[in-house]
């Protein structure tokens, strides 16, 4: 059975189409013949402004797990042996607080099948019974619905495309990498004196192990470079829509970390 062939699927394609080819329209007097990757990149920055809430309901949900911190470390030392028991305090400290362990994981969800939407506009040689005019559609000479991978596996891959797809692919790897270090968990202030010492403390010590330990980092660093990964992948079009993404996301979690700070956690 073809997905793409579903009439909802099918029609939801077709409207993205039509969209997408509007769009370059549009901006094909100012832009030329990139307009179609103009087309794609203005549409990534409308979806992430629509997004703005959401990223500011999970910049909240951040400073909130900080705060909470020290108590569910408290909460963990407290019901080791019985994890049933740490699995119900935990999320009634939680509901307590208005809110859940998975806050903020909204803009991820909401993402997905936008991602998949603009990785089949690319793909497919027809969208509703109609050739796909997008598939005609280049940026710097190099077809939005061509891949990396898929010109290296064709041997069609010339060197300006190589250059195309190196700073995009790039591009995504640089932007990850200034996320990992500026979002990556820092260690727990020292405290200035014993008398801060109290057991809330010893929590929040525990807790700070939890994220900030060097297992923790690596791996939060390895997820910054996924996204790089996949646009080797997925068609340019889809690789320019990450790009824009991840580099929007790390500006706007940049500024609201600034307006939502995290709880600084202090130990001995």
């Amino acid at each position: 059975m073809d997905l793409y062939a579903f009439p909802p699927i099918a029609g939801l394609l077709d409207g993205a189409h039509a969209v997408l080819m509007a769009l370059a329209a549009l901006l094909e007097p100012v832009i030329g013949i990139a307009s179609a990757a103009a087309a794609v990149v203005l549409v990534t920055l409308l979806v992430r402004a629509a997004l703005i809430p959401v990223g500011i309901s999970q910049a909240k949900a951040e400073q909130t797990r900080s705060r909470l911190a020290p108590k569910l470390a408290a909460l963990q030392k407290q019901h080791k042996a019985n994890p049933e028991r740490l699995q119900r305090e935990t999320m009634k400290l939680y509901g307590d607080e208005g809110t859940t362990p998975f806050a903020g994981c909204l803009p991820m969800l909401v993402q997905a099948p936008i991602v998949g939407v603009i990785y089949a506009l690319f793909i497919l040689p027809t969208i509703a019974g109609h050739p796909n005019a997008l598939l005609e559609q280049a940026f710097f000479g190099v077809p939005l619905g061509s891949s990396l991978a898929g010109q290296i596996a064709t041997g069609t891959l010339t060197p300006a495309a190589l250059v195309v797809f190196g700073v995009v692919i790039a591009g995504i790897a640089v932007v990850g990498e200034l996320t990992r270090r500026v979002f990556q968990p820092k260690p727990p202030a020292v405290a200035t004196s014993r008398a801060d010492a109290s057991a809330p403390n010893d929590a929040a010590a525990a807790s700070a192990a939890l994220l900030a330990g060097p297992g923790m980092a690596r791996a939060l660093g390895a997820l910054q470079f996924i996204t790089a990964v996949i646009a080797v992948f997925v068609p340019l079009a889809a690789a320019l829509y990450l790009f824009v993404t991840v580099a929007w996301t790390l500006v706007q979690r940049t500024l609201l970390r600034r307006r939502y700070p995290l709880f600084e956690v202090r130990t001995a």
